[in-house]
């Protein structure tokens, strides 16, 4: 009854953890040939941290990232529109962390090693397609780097956590095409800079034709941070984003100019931008919501299932989600299809309303509205969003999102241990 497991991202490593603690054998092949702390900043947020906390990785979290305090929405004069506290500090039983993305990868990989040995994870090795067999599916591997035939593999249920660009979703829906830009390009970059707003603040500015989030993912020293920051400019529907290049090194002259005034009493941001070591250039792409995820012995699971845009930092989050719920209906509903049919249930059609939530700009959309009614700042926010309007959009996300403190707080967890 051993599950297959394309992809060795941060979705696909937790469900295998989550496998091997439940005693249901499972194998992970990955396409990279070598896994390597990649990526920039994320966070996660408190529902998924919780989950990783049951998962054994509290104190891990404290070693590789930040505890969250506090979530900061500025318009591009740098003046404040909205703040909340965030994690612990606004009540939650658990902490948001700002994170290195392939530190936590790496923490989860070793895991996956030290746990459930090495042989469960191969590398260097692609998902090239399926056929279902009397005893469930049987996947074929290509070599990534040279697209040589690889062997098959025999399972019960195939898993596809093989990202945005999924090859098992491609299959299912050849009539897809690629992901779907929505007109905004993001260059994303790490600076050693300044702390700011305390430390432990995430802050978006602007709107969402122009805007700046920045937020500490290290402290470096006593009145330093690593800063992990994202510069969001709208383009025509012309521009190159179709390259789709997750690897394309950005060019300040393609953005900078945009942001060269925005010198904040609380952060400079140009000075941010100037020193950062390396810039990388990607479209904000997300895809359509599905009508179904599973097919025969098949299902999909975070990027590959409901790719979204990274605002309201939910898609690591939802990965880490969705392998636990996936987790705990293989337990109660066994290893087969009426396991995948509970997952499905439980996750799709929130998902989806996530994915068409994000798209519409989430809980950033504040910054618009802000700037729709004073275009050349103001002296007093209420008088231009009065305080419960603001609170009330901020609820309203997290609602959508399944992190509201209190319902997170009282439910039980989805999958203890």
């Amino acid at each position: 009854m051993t599950v297959l497991i394309a992809g060795a991202g941060i979705g696909g490593l937790s469900l295998g953890l989550t496998l091997h603690r439940l005693g249901i054998p499972f194998r992970i092949f990955e396409a990279v040939r070598q896994l390597a702390p990649l990526g920039l900043g994320i966070n996660l947020q408190p529902h998924a941290v919780r989950e990783l906390v049951e998962m054994g990785f509290g104190p891990g979290l404290d070693k590789i990232g930040l505890r969250t305090g506090q979530v900061g929405y500025y318009n591009d004069y740098g003046q404040e529109i909205w703040t909340e506290p965030r994690g612990a500090a606004a009540g939650y039983n658990w902490p948001q962390f700002s994170i290195h993305r392939g530190e936590l990868q790496m923490m989860l990989f070793r895991a996956v090693v030290s746990r459930a040995g090495p042989k469960v994870l191969r590398c260097g090795l692609a998902l090239d397609g399926w056929e279902e067999t009397q005893e469930g599916v049987r996947i074929r591997l290509r070599e990534r780097d040279s697209g040589k035939p690889a062997g098959t593999a025999d399972g019960t249920l195939l898993v596809a956590a093989d990202g945005i660009n999924s090859a098992a979703r491609a299959r299912l829906f050849p009539d897809e095409g690629p992901a779907q830009w929505g007109g905004t390009v993001m260059w994303r970059g790490v600076t050693e800079g300044p702390r700011f707003l305390g430390g432990r603040t995430m802050a978006m500015a602007g709107t969402k034709a122009r805007k700046f989030v920045c937020y500490p993912i290290a402290d470096l020293g006593a009145d330093r941070s690593l800063i992990n920051w994202i510069a969001d400019l709208g383009k025509p529907e012309d521009y190159l984003w179709a390259r789709q290049d997750w690897t394309r090194e950005g060019r300040r002259a393609d953005f900078a100019d945009e942001f060269a005034d925005w010198h904040f009493p609380w952060l400079d941001i140009p000075k941010v931008i100037a020193d950062a070591s390396e810039i990388w250039e990607y479209p904000m792409v997300d895809r359509e919501p599905l009508p179904r995820w599973r097919h025969g012995p098949v299902t999909l699971l975070g990027d590959a299932a409901h790719a979204m845009y990274p605002i309201g930092s939910n898609g690591a989050s939802q990965a880490i989600l969705d392998a636990r719920y996936l987790g705990r209906a293989l337990r109660d509903h066994g290893v087969g299809t009426a396991a995948l049919d509970a997952y499905e249930d439980e996750r799709r059609e929130a998902m989806n309303a996530l994915v068409l939530t994000n798209r519409g700009d989430g809980p950033d959309k504040i910054l618009d509205i802000v700037h729709d009614r004073a275009p050349e700042g103001f002296d007093d926010i209420e008088t231009v969003m009065p305080l419960a309007e603001r609170r009330a959009f901020a609820e309203g996300y997290k609602k959508i999102a399944g992190m509201e403190i209190t319902a997170l707080n009282a439910r039980p967890p989805v999958l203890a241990g």
